[in-house]
């Protein structure tokens, strides 16, 4: 399944690269941060609390400013899984999927423990990182779909009745695997979501995401990401209610001045393709990259799941430095966030000289273990 990136890099194309890395993952993480505080409100309550604009800047969540939730850990440690796989190819065991299971159960193990635990080597970096051990409301889904060692599967997937965005919302990262052809983006992505989230609406709309996202980290328009997610989901069984939400999206652009209520209407019942749909349209219609988010998260659906998801598309298509920097500032695990990108960013662009046939850095390897 897949491979790394070209082999050549010219340095225009690693920074224009580097910088979408960032841009994607600080996107969730300011998306998610900025949606947190008045997750579970409607718009209403958000306006009493906000004025009559809703929220327009970060607000205190989990006892801060800039508080992200389970779907910006989850997002890290995707990348984590997606490091790990690339290493562990060298050695003959090459099968995605499995490496992301195991770092889906990193996290969950940060959702249990009191810290992380420095005597387990073969954890790697991420694990080791005290500000991630605490629990941001993770749904039982996720809970549940991680709290064995059965790997779901689209055949024999995880919570079969599940439909929410949380997977999606953690595929960003599999969208920046540009050496990868679209299909076998979708495919990984649909694998993994399986894992949590098996109906088919929760793991097609983590697809399509991914599909969209790896269109803008390769340079193309939204528009034409989206177009390419389509014809690749018109083969999959069960995809019209995602086909549907994401044309939905496309044809609200052409209704006037962007406003809560269409946005609340496109994501309807707060499933996978709702959000996915919503993030598309506040992604097209938003003025800058600080418009759009705001968009995402003044409606009456789940404001975290849709800025993040929002926030992934923006960084894609822009890059690191169209990001609000006073946002950036007060982010939560942001040094974080930029070590993880730029670490992906190497492995995707000079994963060989790190641990191929030709020489290893000991260092890569102990951040980012074979076991």
């Amino acid at each position: 399944m897949g491979g790394t990136a070209g082999a050549v890099w010219g340095r225009a194309e690693q920074q224009d690269f580097r910088s979408r890395v960032r841009g994607t993952l600080l996107g969730v993480a300011v998306g998610d941060a900025l949606g947190a505080p008045v997750a579970g409100l409607g718009l209403d309550a958000i306006r009493e609390e906000h004025g009559a604009e809703g929220l327009s800047d970060l607000a205190a969540a989990y006892g801060r400013r800039g508080a992200v939730t389970h779907l910006t850990q989850l997002t890290l440690f995707s990348v984590d899984g997606l490091i790990r796989a690339q290493v562990r190819r060298d050695t003959g065991a090459w099968h995605p999927p499995t490496d992301l299971h195991r770092a889906y159960r990193r996290w969950l193990a940060t959702q249990r423990d009191w810290g992380p635990d420095l005597r387990r080597k073969d954890d790697g970096w991420l694990a080791h990182e005290e500000w991630l051990y605490v629990r941001r409301d993770p749904p039982r889904a996720l809970l549940l779909g991680l709290g064995d060692e059965t790997m779901g599967t689209p055949e024999a997937p995880k919570n079969p009745g599940e439909r929410g965005p949380e997977a999606a919302a953690r595929s960003a990262p599999f969208g920046l695997l540009v050496g990868w052809e679209p299909q076998l983006v979708a495919q990984l992505a649909v694998e993994c979501a399986a894992q949590t989230h098996g109906h088919p609406t929760g793991y097609l709309a983590a697809g399509a995401y991914a599909v969209i996202v790896h269109g803008l980290a390769r340079g193309e328009s939204l528009d034409a990401a989206v177009q390419r997610a389509l014809a690749l989901l018109a083969a999959r069984p069960g995809h019209e209610p995602v086909t549907d939400a994401l044309q939905h999206a496309l044809g609200s652009v052409r209704q006037g001045l962007p406003v809560p209520a269409r946005v609340t209407g496109l994501i309807g019942a707060g499933t996978a393709e709702g959000l996915v749909a919503a993030a598309v349209y506040c992604a097209l219609v938003g003025e800058d990259v600080r418009h759009g988010l705001r968009l995402a998260v003044n409606h009456d659906g789940p404001s975290a799941a849709a800025g993040a998801l929002t926030g992934g598309l923006l960084g894609a298509l822009h890059g690191e430095t169209a990001l609000p920097p006073a946002w950036l500032a007060e982010l939560e695990g942001r040094p974080t966030l930029l070590e993880l990108a730029d670490d992906f960013a190497m492995e995707m662009t000079q994963g060989p000289a790190l641990h191929g046939p030709a020489g290893s850095s000991p260092g890569w390897l102990t951040r980012y273990p074979r076991a």
